[in-house]
């Protein structure tokens, strides 16, 4: 049978605080009570009913420890949702906030791209133009 430093040494540390010292103690008395007499042959006696009200009693306390380990965890996991919640939502903000500033330059470049190619489009027609007159005035040279 496994001592009580033993048994806490069992305990799983991923779900929260486990049983205390005396817990396991109580624990370990349940299993070691011997089976009630019944060599009187009377049903009814204190040596089957005392162990039985004693587990009873017991078994209560442990539920109730159990139930306020579980409230306990309950909590925790609540606090670390609602914690995590308030990280999401900030970091939500700040990528609105990038995506924003992203959006203002992209327009603000293809502003930029606008006007640029207005102007390439402007300068090659007035190349256009000059090519136009360079052939021209070369004509009117070679006619002379």
């Amino acid at each position: 049978m496994l001592s009580a430093r033993e048994a806490i040494q069992l305990e799983h540390p991923g779900h929260g605080p486990g049983f205390t010292a005396n817990e396991i103690q109580e624990l370990l008395s349940l299993l070691q009570y011997p089976s009630p007499c019944q060599n009187s042959g009377s049903r009814g006696s204190n040596q089957e009913v005392y162990p039985t009200d004693e587990r009873k009693r017991k078994r209560m306390e442990l539920n109730r420890e159990s139930a306020r380990r579980s409230r306990w965890r309950r909590k925790m996991h609540l606090e670390g949702l609602t914690q995590q919640l308030n990280r999401l939502k900030i970091e939500n903000r700040e990528l609105q906030k990038r995506l924003g500033s992203i959006i203002n330059q992209s327009h603000a470049l293809w502003r930029e791209n606008d006007y640029l190619m207005s102007e390439s489009m402007a300068l090659k027609a007035r190349l256009s133009g000059l090519r136009h007159l360079l052939v021209a005035m070369n004509a009117m040279q070679q006619a002379q």
